[in-house]
């Protein structure tokens, strides 16, 4: 009942209306501990989107440092959107882009991981997830090779599954931007897929 009145309301039915994450900001002005129940909705889908972007040791620093910022800039917070996960994604895309350099060297480290497979006297289905694991280091190569604006719409779709909208949102750019980013980011990774080493 305690947890039912941090995270909402309870309505005369008995029901728990769950609080938006924009109200849960509010009321982290006068009471800064409420802020914790954004941590618990997000910092597992903030955490998984990080490690397949940075992987597992910076991914923790950097949700961490997303909680920091998204709390010290708290009082900034555009209380018309009642979601703040397209505004979690936008601050933890720039603690990634300040690690750049992390993860275009964790792209290239899976990347030569999954080089060449050897498929001697294998069963079809291992050939297939072999065959598979090398189509990932592809994609980890190709990935390291986009500009970091196309990566960051392309992953914040693909991996964070945030809506066009949404990309837009935490980017601070208009939605046609991220079509065309989105649309330039498909393009360049399908034709390194498509080209036969």
């Amino acid at each position: 009942m305690v947890t039912a009145l941090a995270a909402g309301r309870i309505e005369p039915t008995g029901r728990v209306e769950e609080a938006t994450d924009a109200q849960i900001i509010r009321r982290s002005w006068q009471s800064p501990q409420e802020f914790g129940t954004l941590y618990d909705r997000y910092a597992t889908v903030l955490y998984g989107y990080a490690c397949l972007r940075i992987g597992r040791g910076p991914a923790e620093d950097v949700v961490a440092d997303t909680f920091l910022a998204a709390f010290s800039q708290r009082h900034s917070y555009d209380l018309a959107r009642a979601s703040a996960r397209p505004w979690l994604f936008g601050i933890l895309t720039n603690k990634i882009a300040e690690r750049s350099r992390t993860e275009k060297i964790h792209y290239r480290a899976h990347a030569r991981a999954w080089q060449n497979p050897v498929l001697d006297g294998i069963a079809d289905q291992v050939a297939d997830q072999v065959t598979a694991r090398a189509q990932r280091g592809r994609l980890a190569a190709a990935l390291s090779r986009l500009n970091a604006a196309d990566r960051h719409v392309l992953l914040l779709v693909a991996w964070g599954q945030l809506s066009y909208d949404e990309v837009a949102q935490a980017l601070r750019i208009p939605p046609g931007t991220v079509a065309s980013r989105l649309n330039r980011a498909r393009r360049k990774v399908r034709a390194a897929l498509d080209d036969e080493d």
